[in-house]
């Protein structure tokens, strides 16, 4: 019998997850995750995946299901590649994707490896609306080789999170959700009468529960306001700003500008300490920069250019373009993601909106995941 750990979260989704993967006949442990000190709050942090609530809406679950139950410290984990790299970004003027570190490195990094070697398990699961096919001997060295496929319900596809996983993580890990769409989900929920059937999902990140990144910037890293020059595209000082990090490119709301036609956040220069804005068309782009792309299948589809629609930000649609690497002559293996490289230029046939620095830009070749990186060039 196949021994999985369920990462539950406390919501609906990876309550299903434990539930299908034990009738599926394997031996399931449920394991929900203390990654920060939000865990230590009930209320009114009620909607966060790592609060104590959550924590114990995990437990009810498990405990109705039959299967083991176990917390896991993930905190020093979580803070080394989460949460310090989102406070060093946003004050570096980039915008970070602190849920794609925490699949990269926290949820299929460190707690696959603790599940395989302190708790005897073979594989993770998640409630990812995701899929994984496996392919026959189609491996360099022979044996299979793994496609990251979108979920079917295309609303709730997160697999632009997922996009830096590895061949050796895709073979021990499942998505039992990814031929099912959220209704169907819930419908599975409420069938098994699990506790978290009717919970709303939670939209925030788990480390700011309020909803604004800017507090966890002051009380994390002792960030503070420090004004200075907000321009307009020409380059008219229009006002002050309150910090850099207090902005993202693409941001409208609360920029305390009123000059007739919207402007948007278009650069952030933190050396300089400006923030410059521009009209909505101002900011479309046909090319931007890609660092550090990773590739599922652990290098491009070809060498060279290739071509793939693109995806900027989740949810945004994704638009062809063609992939080129910077200078093939130096791409090479990029710290901690096997098959990364440095330094590509992608080109869309049609512009793209606001691609912010420090964003994820995820390559797909239809339903199929190529890979991604972190926008270099806005």
């Amino acid at each position: 019998m196949t021994r999985v750990l369920v990462a539950m979260s406390g919501g609906v989704d990876s309550s299903v997850a434990a539930a299908l993967l034990l009738e599926q006949g394997y031996e399931v442990i449920g394991a929900w995750m203390r990654m920060h000190d939000v865990a230590d709050f009930a209320s009114p942090h009620k909607k966060a995946c790592c609060s104590l609530d959550a924590a114990e809406d995990a437990r009810r679950v498990a405990g109705q299901l039959g299967i083991p139950f176990t917390i896991l410290n993930m905190e020093r984990e979580y803070a080394d590649r989460v949460l310090d790299p989102f406070l060093a970004e946003y004050q570096a003027g980039r915008t970070p994707s602190p849920c794609v570190d925490c699949n990269t490195y926290v949820k299929f990094g460190a707690l696959l490896a603790r599940a395989v070697r302190t708790l005897g398990c073979d594989a993770i699961a998640t409630g990812h609306y995701a899929r994984i096919e496996a392919l026959e001997d189609l491996a360099p060295s022979g044996g299979r080789r793994y496609r990251l496929l979108r979920g079917r319900d295309a609303s709730k596809d997160q697999t632009y999170f997922l996009y830096a996983l590895r061949q050796e993580q895709l073979a021990r890990t499942l998505f039992p959700l990814g031929g099912f769409t959220k209704a169907e989900v819930r419908a599975l929920a409420s069938e098994r009468g699990l506790a978290t059937a009717g919970k709303a999902e939670s939209q925030e990140l788990c480390f700011v529960p309020g909803g604004d990144y800017r507090e966890v910037l002051r009380e994390r890293a002792g960030w503070h306001e420090t004004p200075g020059p907000l321009l307009d595209a020409d380059g008219t000082l229009l006002g002050e700003h309150r910090g850099v990090a207090a902005y993202t490119v693409g941001q409208r709301q609360g920029l305390g500008v009123a000059v007739g036609e919207r402007r948007y956040v278009a650069r952030l220069d933190p050396v300089a300490n400006l923030v410059q804005l521009g009209r909505r068309d101002d900011l479309l782009r046909r090319s931007f920069g890609v660092e550090a792309l990773s590739f599922i299948a652990g290098g491009p589809p070809r060498e060279g250019q290739f071509e793939a629609t693109v995806q900027i930000r989740h949810g945004a649609p994704a638009v062809p373009c063609m992939v080129r690497p910077l200078d093939a002559s130096r791409a090479g293996a990029a710290e901690g993601l096997a098959g990364a490289t440095d330094g590509w230029t992608v080109t869309t046939d049609t512009p793209v909106w606001a691609p912010a620095p420090g964003q994820a830009a995820v390559f797909y070749s239809g339903d199929e995941v190529i890979g991604g990186g972190r926008i270099a060039i806005g």
